[in-house]
C-alpha cells in the first residue's frame, strides 16, 4: 500500500475548531511537523479538509 507522508506549513490560528482537530487527528503539532500514513480513504478526507495548511508527498 502506498505511504502519504503530510507536513503542516500554516498555522492553525483563527482557524475553525474541526480543522484543528483534523490536524491533530492526523498527528501534526507544530508547523514544519512530519507525520507518515498509509494511503487511506479516511486519510486521504482529513487530507482534503485541511488542505490548504498541509504538504503533502506521496511515496511507495
Amino acid at each position: 500500500m502506498k505511504k502519504v507522508e503530510i507536513t503542516l506549513v500554516r498555522s492553525l490560528i483563527k482557524r475553525p475548531l474541526s480543522q484543528k482537530r483534523t490536524v491533530k487527528a492526523l498527528g501534526l503539532g507544530k508547523i514544519n511537523s512530519s507525520v507518515v500514513h498509509k494511503e487511506t480513504h479516511q486519510i486521504l478526507g482529513m487530507i482534503e479538509k485541511v488542505k490548504h495548511l498541509v504538504k503533502t508527498e506521496y511515496k511507495k
